[in-house]
């Protein structure tokens, strides 16, 4: 087992690792920027080292900075937690040369799945039910123009190096299809500087459902179920929730299975999850990998009593997985509190924290790295918490979810805890009948003046 782990990250994520390792045994080191000197995850380390000033191109992404800090401190392995460097094949490639273990996929794993169109070619073989679209990399607008007839409208254009709905466009009619090409091209370029395209089909009323997968060093994978991941705004998840209320028990049987088998055929190590579109008729088609740990990973700790950190750092130590595939026997929400104005067309809204009350109580989590008096630095992600109720049935969910989101006061910035009240209440949520264009009607009432 690893004696000393680099969190080669910031915020709840970082906190959230240095408590498991602590609960293991394993020393941790802290980095962070001259912005993050006061975040909770530095506090709580046993060792920090500041790798960089606040912008993430020189500290959180500044590879020989934070292979610097594990050299210094002799840490033996780097957790890079989500986002950043955690799905960065070159990082992983540095960590491997210099001896120290990436807690994540091999530089190998993370380029066959990161790259869409290879992820797609490599899930056909596998047997996984894909969407229909371009076989690679699309050459030329004649070309796309082509694809898009044969397949039929609405077609959806797609960035291979994308991410976080960038250089994404759906498209209804053929004479939007060269604007939406450009435009996409161009937005893809300025991202990733990779322009390269494909296309798929839209698919209509669907919902992005993604199952929880872990494998070992021997091949061997299993399934931890779902988390339903449809609300969302401008491609950014806004609150998640397992088991998902359109899951059948069949379908999970069959996109478990299909998952297991997906991590199976390209002996994936380590957690990841296996993204699905679903229609509405339950048909369910691949559409990407994410080889790291994920922002919503918590609800399904709390489903079947699980650590998925620890889990992770056990798989990177050489340690066999169980092999069960888990359903769920509870239900758990998780809304994301964004330093938001959701009154404002949720504008970012960094500044310090003049009151914080924490929710509490039975079957309440709130992870967070923000506490009253911190200031929230306006160089990162505006995510400052993830709160996660946990009960029964769904319906007990929601309403446990609405007391906590009740209870739950920051003060001296706007967050999204408004969105998320109005949220539970909406009947549309409630019924658990929404897609990923939830989003697209859903009104803010507004405040209610003091």
């Amino acid at each position: 087992m690893f004696k000393k782990i680099l969190i080669a990250n910031r915020g709840e994520i970082a906190l959230r690792v240095i408590r498991t390792c602590k609960e293991m045994g394993i020393k941790t080191v802290a980095v962070y920027s001259t912005a993050d000197a006061e975040s909770l995850h530095v506090k709580f380390a046993d060792e920090a080292v500041c790798i960089g000033p606040p912008p993430s191109s020189e500290s959180y992404l500044k590879m020989s900075n934070i292979i610097a800090a594990a050299e210094i401190t002799n840490a033996d392995a780097i957790h890079p937690g989500y986002g950043f460097l955690s799905e960065n094949a070159k990082f992983s490639k540095i960590c491997e040369e210099h001896n120290i273990k990436f807690i994540g996929a091999s530089p190998e794993m993370i380029e066959k799945m990161g790259d869409k169109a290879s992820a797609k070619s490599t899930m056909k073989k596998a047997g996984v039910p894909c969407v229909p679209g371009s076989e690679g990399i699309l050459e030329s607008f004649e070309q796309t123009e082509k694809l898009a007839a044969e397949m039929g409208f609405p077609v959806m254009l797609k960035a291979t190096a994308g991410g976080g709905g960038k250089g994404m466009r759906a498209v209804w009619k053929p004479e939007n299809l060269r604007n939406a090409w450009d435009s996409a091209r161009q937005e893809a370029k300025a991202s990733f500087g990779n322009d390269a395209m494909y296309l798929e089909k839209l698919i209509e009323e669907p919902r992005h459902i993604e199952i929880q997968i872990v494998g070992d060093s021997s091949g061997k994978a299993c399934h931890l179920s779902e988390r339903d991941c449809s609300i969302q705004r401008r491609h950014q998840k806004l609150t998640e929730e397992t088991p998902s209320p359109f899951m059948t028990d069949e379908l999970r049987e069959e996109m478990g299975l299909s998952a297991v088998k997906a991590a199976e055929f390209i002996k994936y190590e380590g957690a990841g999850t296996i993204e699905f579109l679903v229609d509405k008729h339950r048909n369910f088609y691949f559409m990407e990998m994410n080889t790291r740990i994920q922002v919503e990973h918590p609800i399904t700790e709390q489903v079947i009593d699980f650590d998925l950190i620890r889990e992770q750092i056990m798989v990177a130590a050489g340690i066999p997985i169980s092999g069960k595939n888990y359903t769920p026997k509870l239900h758990s929400i998780e809304c994301r509190i964004n330093a938001e104005d959701p009154f404002n067309d949720f504008r970012p809204s960094p500044g310090k924290i003049t009151t914080l009350h924490a929710p509490g109580g039975h079957g309440v989590r709130l992870d967070t790295h923000v506490y009253s008096g911190y200031t929230i630095p306006p160089n990162y992600d505006s995510m400052i918490a993830k709160l996660i109720t946990t009960a029964q049935t769904r319906e007990e969910a929601i309403n446990k979810m609405k007391r906590a989101l009740d209870e739950f006061v920051i003060e001296g910035i706007k967050t999204t805890i408004p969105f998320h009240r109005q949220l539970m209440d909406h009947p549309d949520y409630l019924a658990g009948n929404y897609t990923t264009k939830f989003m697209e009607s859903f009104k803010m009432e507004a405040p209610v003046e003091d």
